[in-house]
């Protein structure tokens, strides 16, 4: 038995890139900071440490991403890790991502939305407050 599970709560760093492979499909792509503070039991001195994450996001849920998220976002996500490597003038290079891929994935929106903002889309009476149900 094993188990590739991440979940994480943090900010996107930048607003999403949308691409769209050959075969038609969407694939979202951004990064999210996640922050930990603490103060330093010698000097008293308040700490901070940030850790960026690459996130790849697939399937119905790059329509979440599309519509919905843009820089400053607050989002839980729960997807997998995986490794891609490729060559680049020569030398392996190799990231680690992310994944947000079909069964088991989830990303819920912790942003309140403005009530006075309008939302012009196509699904005008999805409340992105509450829990998104997939």
């Amino acid at each position: 038995m094993s188990l590739n599970k991440v979940m994480l709560i943090g900010n996107v760093c930048a607003d999403p890139i949308i691409r769209t492979t050959q075969s038609g499909n969407k694939v979202a792509s951004f990064n999210l900071a996640t922050s930990e503070r603490w103060k330093d039991k010698s000097s008293g001195e308040a700490k901070e440490k940030t850790e960026f994450h690459r996130v790849v996001v697939f399937s119905n849920l790059t329509n979440v991403i599309e519509n919905y998220v843009k820089k400053g976002s607050k989002l839980f996500l729960e997807g997998s890790l995986q490794t891609r490597k490729w060559e680049k003038e020569g030398v392996d290079r190799y990231t680690t991502e992310i994944v947000l891929q079909g069964f088991g994935s989830k990303i819920e929106m912790l942003d309140k939305r403005d009530s006075s903002e309008k939302v012009n889309k196509v699904d005008s009476d999805l409340d992105i407050s509450d829990d998104i149900p997939f």
